[in-house]
């Protein structure tokens, strides 16, 4: 294979009046024609600044390349004119998928603009070739599809419209940010299987950036790791993952949650005291659409779920999007109502005096969420934001109130210094410890932790796991955890729920359902997971995950 791109000692750096400062250094790789090359490494450590500035698409004025050249078959492209060369030469597939697709306009038309300006196509003719892009990417229903917005959509197809507007112009380059991190673990291989086929029938050549040594593993040729705007190591796969040199390479490695034998399997829990949780036959509808010829329509998103859970216990609830996961965890702490069954939280039923089992709730559980920055307010510091949540619990007398704020840092693994910083000013593990430190204010018994490690580093979710470990070992928390990425379960809790379609299909001893599942739904789902193992193909999960359209 032939050098395709060459980036040859890049350095970038932030600059203003008051300071300079490098965010890459002496970066240097190569991509050759055809390959899918692996860029790993966490928050921060300047994979999409790298990606984006190959592209001329440096988020900020403040940032400069310094010196450095990137090369596209021989030909210097940095700081030309790159009209010609972004889209038409090289393409991009970024993280979210919601925040770069135009709301207002049709997919059709999205991959239409890009069809007219660099073809010079019609519209007639655009058309049938956003159709059959479309085609390409796996729509069921391209022609439908065509005049459909991206709120239309499961998270999934976005994805997938989103390589369709990539690929209209024929790109040579393909660079993938992230195109997997906030999905499903059957949608996630799917979408690795589609860029491999991709890669063969196109003769694309592909940077995937991604946190997720199991990505990698299972899709690309070489990895490339980067730290602190630096490579620190490169190689092919294989060696690279069998024998690492650099120090973060094994760090990322020994990180990555891979499935423990049954020899592992944590001891249940004894079932010698009532349930906490005592859920009889759950049913929650909402309504959608509908108008006053069509009449109101409803969606139930869970039906006829029933469930105990005991003091103590670490459960966790997996499922694919629309499972009825995150919707079960509002019910039980009484933010979803429910449309029939009851729920009942230490012999209190919800269902039947909802005000006094509230109290009980809202003193002896807690929500740690998903999005660690969006669940926290922006303007109070984490010290303001812990001595609300105690002022208002009434437990801790005002003049205490300081020195449990630093007990409940220590608790979490953050310094005490951290009481006067702001959520802006932390990273993504910072933020959720933070969070985590805000539910333990209320001395709860119960923690619901709900995709909370879902957009951390694979380093970063191991520690938050540790974390969560420690603190049902040393305070006996009952942990409630929701997540779709099945091996952190497995090594987290001693319980898994499996849930479809807004029912329980599954539910035992994670030992047992991981390597022994009684469902296949469990067992197609169990075999998508990402394996640090190259030699194992990417397995794309149960045919339900070809959804194209939003209930």
């Amino acid at each position: 294979m032939s050098v395709q791109l060459e980036i040859a000692g890049l350095a970038v750096a932030f600059r203003d009046h008051r300071e300079e400062r490098p965010l890459l250094e002496d970066v240097s790789l190569s991509l050759e024609r055809g390959e899918i090359l692996g860029l790993v490494g966490e928050s921060g450590s300047g994979k999409s600044l790298l990606c984006r500035t190959i592209i001329g698409l440096i988020p900020s004025r403040k940032l400069r390349v310094t010196q450095g050249s990137v090369r596209l078959d021989g030909d210097e492209i940095l700081g030309r004119d790159m009209q010609a060369v972004r889209g038409r030469r090289i393409g991009m597939i970024f993280q979210n998928p919601t925040s770069h697709l135009d709301p207002v306009m049709t997919i059709g038309r999205q991959i239409s603009e890009g069809l007219r300006h660099h073809k010079g196509l019609d519209d007639r003719t655009a058309r049938a070739e956003a159709i059959a892009l479309l085609t390409q990417v796996g729509f069921p229903d391209p022609a439908r599809a065509v005049t459909s917005y991206a709120h239309q959509f499961s998270g999934g197809m976005r994805q997938r419209a989103m390589i369709a507007i990539a690929l209209a112009c024929d790109p040579e380059i393909l660079i993938a940010d992230e195109p997997t991190t906030a999905l499903d673990v059957t949608v996630q291989a799917q979408i690795l299987r589609l860029l491999m086929e991709l890669r063969d029938r196109r003769g694309l050549s592909i940077i995937l950036i991604t946190h997720d040594l199991g990505v990698v593993a299972q899709t690309c040729d070489r990895i490339a790791v980067m730290r602190h705007g630096k490579v620190v190591e490169v190689g092919e796969k294989r060696a690279l993952l069998a024998a690492p040199q650099h120090p973060y390479t094994r760090e990322l490695i020994a990180s990555h949650p891979s499935m423990p034998h049954p020899e592992d399997a944590v001891i249940t829990h004894p079932h010698d005291r009532r349930p906490i949780f005592e859920i009889d036959d759950l049913d929650v509808s909402f309504p959608v659409g509908g108008g006053f010829l069509t009449g109101k329509r409803e969606v139930r998103a869970l039906k006829g779920v029933s469930l105990r859970i005991w003091p103590g216990e670490t459960v966790g609830i997996v499922g694919e999007s629309g499972s009825g996961k995150s919707t079960l965890a509002r019910a039980m702490l009484g933010l979803t109502r429910v449309s029939a069954g009851d729920i009942a939280f230490d012999g209190n039923v919800l269902t039947k005096d909802r005000d006094k089992t509230l109290k009980h709730l809202r003193s002896d559980a807690a929500m740690v969420f998903q999005d660690p920055f969006n669940s926290l307010n922006p303007r109070l510091t984490i010290g303001q934001t812990l001595a609300e949540v105690l002022k208002t619990q009434g437990e801790t007398r005002s003049d205490k109130i300081p020195s449990r704020i630093g007990e409940l840092l220590d608790l979490v693994g953050l310094d005490r210094s951290f009481a006067a910083r702001r959520p802006r000013s932390l990273s993504g593990g910072q933020c959720q410890r933070a969070g985590i430190a805000r539910a333990l204010a209320v001395n709860p018994r119960v923690i619901i932790a709900d995709e909370c490690v879902a957009a951390l580093d694979v380093t970063i979710q191991a520690q938050i796991v540790d974390l969560f470990r420690d603190l049902t070992q040393r305070t006996g928390l009952t942990l409630v955890f929701i997540a779709h990425d099945l091996a952190i379960v497995r090594n987290l809790c001693e319980r898994v729920i499996v849930m479809h379609h807004g029912e329980i299909v599954e539910d035992g001893p994670s030992a047992r359902v991981f390597h022994q599942p009684e469902r296949r739904y469990t067992a197609q789902l169990i075999a998508a997971i990402p394996d640090i193992n190259p030699d194992r193909p990417i397995n794309c999960g149960p045919p339900s995950t070809q959804q194209e359209y939003v209930t």
